[in-house]
């Protein structure tokens, strides 16, 4: 069973965006370019990463 949470060895600032890509089975560049455009075009990127931050655990 896949259980979402950030990734200790491939992080870039929490981890957030690697565990989410290793969650989906996608590269976590994608899933860090898709937060970048939204934070850039409404800014709900940063509060959606923020609150991935936040809720999502750590990598046991």
């Amino acid at each position: 069973m896949k259980k979402l949470c950030k990734s200790k060895d491939d992080r870039m600032l929490c981890g957030v965006c690697s565990g989410i890509g290793k969650y989906l089975n996608i590269d976590a560049t994608l899933v860090r370019l898709v937060f970048a455009i939204l934070g850039l075009w409404s800014g709900i990127g940063v509060l959606l990463y923020i609150a991935a931050v936040i809720i999502i655990p750590s990598e046991p």
